[in-house]
């Protein structure tokens, strides 16, 4: 279904139907998953951080590190981190080289709950099974190309 039918309304230029089209997609797909981490006691930005440091594969990460990968940059790592923590899903320690820094870890029960979440995870990827993997290719293209500022001349 076409965007101005789904909310009907009219777009100042095709510009701004991209970035409203973008948002509203966006919210759409996301909405199961917001669903699913709820049932587990988790935020979006909570499962960001566990899927980073079950990423770093047993190697420490330093708050710096995750806050770099996160999708959502705005977020107070700190803060996540502390709240992960009281979940009992992650491990910090003190880093041996910079006893200013702090090493984070992903723990066995925070490696569970990814594994748990990861089985349902599969019902995301049928959300597209209407687009051939030629188009998810272009998407994902464009998507990189919307992101990549130009380099100044």
């Amino acid at each position: 279904m076409k965007i101005e039918d789904e909310i009907q309304s009219k777009f100042k230029s095709d510009y701004h139907k991209l970035i409203v089209n973008l948002h509203f997609t966006y919210s759409r797909i996301t909405e199961p998953l917001q669903q699913l981490l709820k049932q587990h006691n988790i935020t979006s930005t909570q499962y960001n951080v566990l899927r980073i440091l079950r990423g770093q594969k047993q190697v420490p990460a330093s708050i710096g590190l995750i806050k770099e990968r996160m999708i959502e940059r705005n977020s107070d790592v700190s803060r996540v981190i502390d709240r992960l923590l009281k979940k009992n899903l992650i491990e910090r320690k003190e880093n041996k080289l910079d006893r200013r820094q702090r090493d984070v870890i992903i723990n066995e029960d925070g490696l569970e709950l990814l594994a748990l979440i990861d089985e349902t995870d599969y019902d995301f990827v049928k959300a597209f099974d209407h687009i051939s993997l030629e188009e998810v290719k272009l998407m994902n293209d464009l998507l990189d190309k919307i992101r990549t500022k130009p380099e100044a001349e």
